[in-house]
């Protein structure tokens, strides 16, 4: 009797921990998914280098904190430098300095659409560094979400009469390209210290060079008019959409399995398109739709194909 209750009991934390997991996780895919729509309403007054300094200046010094609290505040090893600076370089200033660009030219349903096409792309950057040839699933993945990409980026679905409208497109296949090199990175790597503890200090290898970058082609952070509003939505993008959705995506993503967490991430844009009709009132033709459905396959089919290859 008593086994059978203890059973139950274990059953019962089980349960209400998963619970957990997928609520925060939840909370992460909303975060980030409205922070695409916040970064589009803050480029109206900041410039994207000096908006991307702000938001992992500030993420970077609320997880100084945060891991200092948790008393795991040291230096990097020797040993994960290249990863403190693959993410830091790779990811948070290629990516998002390039996209922070795009967005002052590209709807912002396009774009988070466009910055979440990674994991395609990461199945030819596995082909081409790492000779992992690509299984069946993963090639028919690629083709279903490039003919995506290629009505979303189409003359069709965008004006390329615009000025910066195909650079915009450019620059953020160009992010998407440069993240999937550090998630191939990330998982090869040989950790020493934890993800969390290294956020940090990936996060001021970021900070630096965005500013110096800035200084030079946006000038002085001095023009900027800072108001409530504006404070606002820099308090969202970095310190709660950046450093919180970090903590979550470090403490709950491992507790998942692979396919699962693409999954979660899949909700990002999703969130972003939705949000951007409400809260910047942009309209999705059925030409956009149909490129969404195409990647969204792609990526899924993309992630089951990772799940076969690496379960639980």
């Amino acid at each position: 009797m008593r086994h059978e209750n203890s059973s139950a009991i274990n059953l019962s934390s089980g349960s209400s921990s998963m619970k957990g997991t997928v609520c925060w996780l939840l909370v992460m895919v909303v975060l980030w998914g409205l922070s695409w729509p916040a970064t589009k309403l803050a480029l109206n007054a900041v410039p994207p280098l000096w908006l991307g300094a702000i938001r992992f200046g500030s993420a970077g010094v609320c997880l100084f904190i945060f891991v200092a609290l948790k008393k795991q505040l040291r230096l990097p090893a020797k040993s994960d430098l290249p990863i403190v600076l693959s993410i830091g370089i790779l990811q948070m200033v290629v990516f998002t300095g390039l996209g922070m660009i795009a967005m002052q030219y590209t709807d912002t349903s396009h774009a988070v659409l466009l910055a979440y096409t990674t994991p395609l792309w990461g199945i030819v950057s596995s082909w081409l560094l790492l000779r992992h040839t690509p299984s069946a699933i993963q090639i028919c993945a690629l083709v279903i979400g490039l003919a995506g990409i290629g009505l979303i980026c189409s003359p069709l679905e965008m004006d390329w009469s615009k000025p910066g409208v195909v650079m915009g497109c450019a620059f953020l296949i160009t992010g998407a390209i440069s993240w999937s090199l550090v998630i191939v990175h990330v998982r090869h790597h040989k950790w020493t210290a934890t993800p969390l503890s290294l956020a940090p200090w990936q996060m001021l290898i970021a900070t630096l060079p965005l500013i110096g970058i800035a200084r030079l082609i946006d000038g002085s952070p001095q023009a900027i008019h800072l108001s409530k509003g504006l404070l606002g939505l820099l308090f969202f993008i970095g310190p709660i959409a950046t450093s919180v959705c970090f903590v979550i995506s470090s403490e709950y993503g491992r507790r998942i399995s692979v396919f699962a967490m693409s999954n979660f991430t899949l909700g990002v844009p999703l969130i972003g398109a939705l949000a951007s009709i409400v809260l910047l009132g942009t309209s999705l033709s059925g030409l956009f739709l149909a490129g969404l459905a195409l990647v969204f396959a792609g990526v899924s089919m993309t992630a089951f194909s990772s799940a076969k290859r690496q379960p639980g």
